[in-house]
């Protein structure tokens, strides 16, 4: 039906504390903190004494000091994000990842089969309580961006339905920071001029708009306050990039140090390539210092490759580059992203003359780590470091 409500945007509460909760009892309805260094995720409990994702460890035991830190076990929650993604492919034919831990689905051509978009929400929720013992929070509505505030209104555990008719209603009142892209420094920008709900945004002309947010921002925010927003489940749609990320925290880091992290980065990274049969062009670094500036440094390789060793050596020469001024101005966050994808097969097969060991090294150690887990062999200047450490970075949205 044209207009209906039937996108489901489905986002799973809490994710890395909540799976941490489900694994050990004793931790359930207590604060708990995922990661030492840099909170990577806390349960709500956690949450209700002010504690946030992206802070320093030491400030978070300062405001919660009873909380539980726990060390992030990223195998149990890539398992726990694959059953849930198993649920949703068998709830709704056409499914969007848009991270480990949420998706869109459009459930419009259900209703005769499973029942209205609110009952196969129910039924989706139940099952992800049932067979994967997590809450999930749903937002249904008639287009994703609606449905995506929906569930973040909607948390945690909760379910909520914006029918088309109530749609003003329901975005208008709310604070600017709950439109998608709408982040602390333009939410500043836009309290500067005294706008502080998305009705108020939504009031303005769309040129009053760019002339404050710049073109494109202006454009994208000022549609979507006025309930614009044709995009569909995109299915088809393959990342462009893929990357992780490390927060750092604020005590300094030394070379080698870096050159370890940046070897678990980039390790991560050149598997999820292979896995997905795929390769890439570009290598890009991405690191915020201690002031919290932002820098992005990239090589692109003449010809795509999966290769661990190719890609480590770019980002090890752009890591070099930037000694410097990591030097003076300290480092907070490490991050690399593959970008210029292109699947396997789109390469030319190489002369078996070019083919080295690092070829097969990389197969056998995905081999390896397919049958005993990411930890089962690593390098040696990694052993005594938590291998969980990476923050995925979320895939853009288009």
């Amino acid at each position: 039906m044209r207009g209906e409500a039937t996108v489901l945007h489905a986002d799973l509460d809490a994710f890395y504390a909540s799976v941490e909760q489900r694994d050990a009892p004793e931790l359930r309805g207590r604060p708990v903190i995922v990661g030492g260094g840099v909170v990577l995720a806390a349960s709500y409990e956690a949450k209700a004494r002010g504690v946030r994702t992206a802070m320093g460890g030491r400030q978070a035991r300062e405001v919660c000091p009873d909380a539980v830190v726990v060390r992030p076990r990223m195998e149990a929650y890539a398992a726990a994000s694959k059953a849930v993604f198993a649920i949703f492919r068998d709830t709704a034919p056409l499914v969007e990842g848009l991270s480990i831990d949420e998706a869109f689905l459009e459930v419009g051509g259900l209703r005769r089969i499973v029942g209205t978009p609110e009952q196969v929400a129910v039924g989706l929720r139940q099952r992800v309580r049932t067979e994967v013992g997590l809450a999930i929070s749903v937002g249904v509505a008639r287009t994703k961006f609606l449905a995506k505030v929906a569930s973040a209104v909607s948390k945690p555990d909760g379910l909520l339905v914006v029918e088309p008719d109530a749609e003003q209603a329901f975005l208008l009142p709310l604070p600017v920071e709950r439109l998608w892209g709408v982040g602390a420094v333009t939410a500043e920008k836009l309290h500067r001029v005294g706008i502080r709900t998305v009705g108020q945004l939504a009031e303005l002309e769309e040129s009053a708009a760019e002339n404050l947010l710049g073109r494109a921002a202006g454009a994208h925010l000022h549609a979507l306050a006025r309930l614009r927003d044709p995009r569909p489940v995109n299915t088809a749609r393959r990342r462009g990039s893929i990357g992780s990320q490390r927060a750092l925290g604020q005590r300094p880091r030394s070379a080698a140090e870096l050159d370890v992290i940046l070897s678990q980065i980039v390790d991560r990274l050149g598997r999820r390539l292979r896995d997905g049969d795929r390769v890439c062009r570009t290598v890009v670094l991405r690191l915020r210092f201690g002031d919290y500036a932002k820098a992005t440094r990239s090589r692109t390789l003449r010809s795509a490759t999966a290769r661990t060793a190719v890609l480590l050596t770019l980002a090890r020469g752009l890591l070099d580059a930037a000694a410097p001024e990591i030097a003076t101005r300290g480092i907070t966050l490490i991050g690399v992203s593959l970008s210029q994808l292109a699947p396997d097969d789109s390469v030319p097969p190489e002369l078996p003359l070019d083919e080295d060991d690092g070829v097969r090294l990389d197969t056998v150690l995905d081999a390896v780590r397919d049958r005993f887990g990411a930890a089962a062999v690593g390098r040696a200047a990694q052993l005594g470091r938590d291998p969980g450490w990476s923050t995925p970075v979320l895939p853009e949205y288009e």
